[in-house]
This record gives structure tokens, sequence and C-alpha cells, in this order.
């Protein structure tokens, strides 16, 4: 992926992103919306899957970050700690006790607050794409499944993971489409 279609594509996915919140009512922000996948007792709220955007933003990154310095196991997720493959099933309940703790500690913040969270997580992405090379950015993150498995491509998929959350909310049917 090129890099000025990467930027445009997170700047243009952010602002959207913005332009929605900022439409939503409080008790829409607010209303139970889905059950965690980790505990489904627990249900994320419009805010708890805007938070988690910055989690998953901030996670691409050090994964990233730690292809370029070299690691074996940039994505982290693969093998154990001996290094056996982990089951589908076991790296799945890995990211949902991961995704469950974030929500849980971000659910009481105000938009503002998630807002500025996810700002900083953003900025991160945009960082680490100024401090990559063209080459870099076509440089396969082995492990990763997100979009064509390229650098470029991983930080590009934080757009379209903001889009995913915001479909399976309006698929909901606790919020309206503000557009």
């Amino acid at each position: 992926m090129k890099r000025i279609d990467v930027e445009s594509k997170l700047n243009e996915s952010r602002n959207l992103l913005l332009a929605n919140f900022e439409k939503l009512t409080p008790e829409q922000l607010r209303r139970p919306i889905t059950p965690s996948e980790h505990d489904p007792r627990n249900h994320w709220n419009a805010l708890d899957h805007f938070s988690h955007l910055a989690l998953i933003e901030t996670t691409f990154a050090a994964m990233i970050r730690r292809h370029v310095s070299g690691h074996e196991d940039p994505v982290g997720l693969l093998t154990s700690a001996d290094g056996t493959p982990r089951s589908r099933e076991e790296i799945f309940t890995i990211v949902h006790a991961s995704n469950e703790e974030f929500q849980r500690a971000h659910h009481d913040e105000e938009l503002t607050q998630i807002i500025a969270l996810t700002g900083v997580a953003r900025g991160e992405s945009l960082k680490l794409l100024g401090e990559l090379t063209d080459q870099q950015l076509d440089e396969i993150l082995e492990g990763a499944p997100w979009a064509d498995g390229t650098l470029g491509g991983v930080i590009g998929a934080n757009a379209d993971h903001a889009g995913m959350h915001w479909k399976w909310l309006k698929e909901a049917g606790l919020l309206h489409d503000p557009e």
C-alpha cells in the first residue's frame, strides 16, 4: 500500500468517526449494545467500541516496531512462551481477554477522553508511518492476518477496523447513522 493511500485512509476514517460520534446522544453513547466476546454478561456500549480502537492501533504499532527491530515473532500471538504453536481458539481467548481488560479500564470515560485516547493512538500510527521507508511499508509482518499483511497494510487496517465497529453499532439497531 502506498504511503499516501495509507495516510489518506487513516485521516478520512478518523474524520468520519469523529463526525459520527459527535452526533450521538449521551444515551446512545452509553446504552449497552453488544455482548463481550470474553464475558457475554458484560455488554459494550458505543464508547467501548470507540475506545477499543486505541488498543488495537497501539498493538499494531508495537507489532510493527518489533518487526523493524528484528524480533522473531513480532505479532506475538501465534506461539506460546515455550515456542509451541497456539490454536486459533487459544489466540482468540487471549485477544478477547485483552479486549475485555481494556474495555473495563476505559468503560467510564467520557467521549472527550475517548477522543483523546484514540487520537494519541492514531498519532502513533501516523508517526510510525512517517518513520518507515517505502520499502519497509511493503515488508510482510510475519503472522499478520490483517489486510495484505504488509506493514503499510496493517497500519491502514486501523481505518477498516474503525469502519467495522461503526457498522456493528448500526447493525445492532441501537444507533442511527447520523449521515
